[in-house]
């Protein structure tokens, strides 16, 4: 007979009576705060970009290099992540930390005194390197300064963290674009800064490395460096249309598997049991929701009409939906197997993937849109809390920042390769001269397959015991 022998599939721990201290107890109150400001500042800042690039790059002349602007902060931020997880494992997170927050800060004061669009692209590149090294790090320090119990709170308050910017950043950044100067978007970061450093930098000091003596894992920023280059091949594809496209998307491909093998941990391409499942979930799952999501305004602009405020209303309510469903993982610590939250948050994005479809029929309410789009949002704020902590609790502590970079890595190729997918679909319809509503449909139903198939991969999250 086979047994469950994998503490993920056992019962969940019994609440003790210590349970009543939180987050915002005088013992994790400054790292909690710390963490989310963190958070909070790169929401602000990409959220407050994506609003304003258009106008920076008429400004500075630079429409043909628009999509560097975004394409260089994610590649260079795919290497900084591998960096950060073998420097925090050496030497603990306070160094990487302290030095992508005051590089993304660096950054943005360049960014805003950009005088061309290549200084501004490589002022992006900074900051995403910048975000790369905090963003791990700040991973490493929920795993060592909170207990398991309150992990998945602190990964629903990073959740959390995007909302306010999601409500209000368009906003404040279209102020400032249109009655300031696009200049003071980015600028507007920099006082941000300080803060975060203040709080968590002091206190995370005690959190050292925990590697050891151990023997290096060599290679690891070698093979980032060439998936990046991988990465930007597929990302220039993605623009390039013809025989040039296609010879990117095969040389993209080629560099990125094998990079792929040596980043991620050992059977994650083939969803081997456990870890290498929890960490392939995170790329599946942002590819097939944030390819969606890409589709999401331009669809309900195109087909049904829809203004500009009501569109983006909807991936409002999602930032929302988001934090709801994170907040629920957070509280379901205890109730029930995270592998479980995995699998039901993954088939509520498949819902919504499906679903959406509907809001492009005339007849149908646009509110249809608004309730599918704030269901998956809430089946990936609870996939992403529970997949963070399982990352966690199933690594060694000299293998945390190793395995949040695999995680972060793992998020940004799910993303880049299926959102590639998502705009060859729509290339070609553009192309022909055929865009309709079946366009977005198809886009949308491809990605609810992914995301069903999502579904049922994450029960290999738990591991099987040996024959009893």
């Amino acid at each position: 007979m086979h047994e469950i022998d994998s503490d993920l599939m056992a019962e969940p721990p019994a609440v003790t009576a210590d349970d009543s201290t939180g987050l915002m107890s005088p013992a994790y109150r400054a790292v909690t705060i710390g963490v989310v400001a963190v958070m909070t500042m790169f929401a602000f800042e990409g959220i407050g970009v994506a609003s304003a690039m258009p106008t920076v790059a008429r400004a500075l002349d630079g429409l043909g290099s628009y999509a560097w602007a975004f394409n260089g902060y994610i590649v260079t931020g795919l290497v900084a992540m591998v960096v950060a997880g073998e420097w925090c494992d050496r030497a603990g997170p306070r160094s990487p930390l302290l030095a992508g927050v005051t590089l993304f800060g660096l950054g943005a004061l360049v960014a805003g005194a950009s005088w061309s669009m290549p200084v501004l692209v490589l002022a992006r590149a900074a900051q995403g390197f910048g975000m790369g090294l905090a963003i791990v790090a700040v991973y490493v320090v929920i795993g060592r300064a909170f207990p398991d119990r309150l992990r998945p709170r602190a990964f629903a308050l990073l959740s959390a963290a995007w909302v306010l910017p999601a409500i209000v950043g368009p906003l404040i950044a279209g102020f400032l674009t249109d009655h300031v100067s696009w200049r003071a978007v980015f600028w507007l970061v920099v006082p941000f800064v300080v803060p975060p450093m203040l709080l968590l930098v002091p206190r995370v000091a005690a959190f050292g490395a925990a590697a050891g003596d151990g023997p290096p894992r060599r290679g690891r920023v070698r093979a980032a460096l060439v998936a990046a280059s991988g990465l930007a091949c597929l990302q220039q594809a993605g623009t390039t249309r013809g025989t040039t496209g296609v010879v990117l998307v095969v040389v993209g491909v080629l560099l990125l598997l094998p990079a792929l093998r040596h980043l991620l941990p050992a059977g994650a391409l083939r969803f081997a049991r456990g870890l290498p499942t929890v960490v392939m979930m995170r790329g599946v799952l942002a590819g097939a929701f944030f390819a969606g999501e890409a589709f999401v305004p331009l669809a309900l602009q195109t087909v049904r009409g829809v203004s500009t405020a009501q569109a983006g209303a909807v991936l409002t309510v999602g930032a929302i939906g988001w934090a709801l469903g994170s907040q629920a993982q957070g509280r379901l610590y205890g109730r029930l197997p995270r592998h479980r939250l995995v699998r039901i948050g993954a088939a509520l994005v498949a819902v919504c993937l499906a679903t959406v479809t509907v809001s492009l029929v005339p007849a149908v309410p646009y509110g249809v849109a608004v309730l599918s789009w704030l269901v998956g949002a809430a089946g990936m704020g609870m996939c992403f809390g529970a997949i963070g902590t399982l990352t966690l609790e199933l690594s060694e502590p000299e293998d945390q920042g190793a395995n949040v970079a695999s995680l972060q890595v793992c998020d940004s190729v799910g993303s880049v390769v299926f959102v590639g997918i998502a705009g060859a679909i729509y290339a070609t319809a553009l192309a022909a001269a055929t865009v309709s509503a079946t366009t977005f449909a198809t886009i949308w139903f491809t990605m609810a397959a992914v995301a069903a198939v999502g579904s049922v991969l994450a029960g290999r999250i738990a591991r099987p015991a040996a024959v009893a």
